[in-house]
């Protein structure tokens, strides 16, 4: 059963939302739309279709189904996390956040030995735990049911997504953390506002910039989205962006080099250096 092309236009899609929605509870809303959906085309096909092996069973239990479940997991608590957020002081949203990271660290200690489990590498539990076949003997530990059925899940898949997805959460409350901490100094706020640098270039020329930083690695910086980069890089240059998704579409339709602008600090920057070296 060859699910790669369904995977692939899923990360696909899951890119095109984060790229169009700067909000994140849109995002977040949209997210676990788009990753119902997969599961239940991918449970569709393991009912009909079943699996040839064994080893094929776990690779999708522990690896395929966790593409879609890992997401709509994170997405499901930052979308309850964020709905329930309070709008008082910084103190209780500080507060409710560190209860929100408190609960998540529970988790992680009474799951220690399956955390080490997964860390290390380890597969000789796979079978028991990434296959059907084990139900009765391997109880369903997982207290919050995302996505159960006795014909699409296994004793352990949904607590691995649950793992992965609390990992990826801890940092997500921790920026929120930061952010809040940060902003309770109104001074340094101003100040960065009025030292802003001029932005001497065009708004596509910014898109192109922005979208190659990410691309270069930032995207693996914390869950960071290409408009969350936008924005802090907003903060730097006296600019006010309009729609960057709009402008890479432009930037695509070019008919020679797509990378006008970089191609342009490139050649400005080895001008220099050779002539420094003249």
């Amino acid at each position: 059963m060859d699910l790669s092309l369904e995977t692939e236009k899923f990360l696909l899609d899951l890119k095109e939302i984060e790229v169009a929605n700067a909000s994140i509870l849109r995002q977040a809303y949209l997210t676990i739309e788009l990753c119902q959906h997969v599961l239940y085309s991918f449970k569709s096909k393991v009912i009909s279709k079943g699996f040839d092996s064994l080893d094929s069973e776990i690779n999708f239990f522990k690896i395929i189904k966790q593409i879609p479940l890992i997401k709509l997991i994170y997405f499901s608590e930052i979308h309850s996390f964020e709905i329930q957020f309070p709008k008082g002081n910084k103190d209780s949203q500080l507060k409710y956040i560190k209860r929100k990271i408190n609960k998540l660290n529970r988790f992680f200690l009474y799951n220690l030995d399956f955390g080490q489990y997964i860390n290390s590498g380890l597969t000789h539990f796979d079978k028991e735990y990434y296959t059907r076949n084990y139900l009765d003997k391997y109880h369903i530990t997982t207290s919050k049911f995302y996505f159960q059925d006795p014909d699409f899940s296994t004793p352990r898949d949904m607590l691995l997504g649950k793992y992965k997805a609390y990992n990826s959460l801890v940092i997500y409350l921790d920026d929120r953390m930061s952010e809040i901490k940060t902003s309770k100094s109104g001074s340094f706020s101003n100040s960065r506002n009025t030292d802003k640098l001029p932005w001497p270039f065009t708004n596509t020329d910014f898109t192109e910039l922005t979208y190659a930083l990410w691309y270069a690695g930032f995207y693996r910086q914390k869950n960071l989205s290409i408009i969350q980069l936008a924005q802090k890089l907003e903060e730097i240059f006296d600019l006010k962006s309009t729609d960057i998704y709009k402008n890479f579409q432009e930037i695509k339709r070019r008919k020679n080099s797509r990378t006008i602008f970089l191609d342009q600090i490139a050649t400005s920057l080895l001008y220099e250096i050779n002539k420094s070296e003249g």
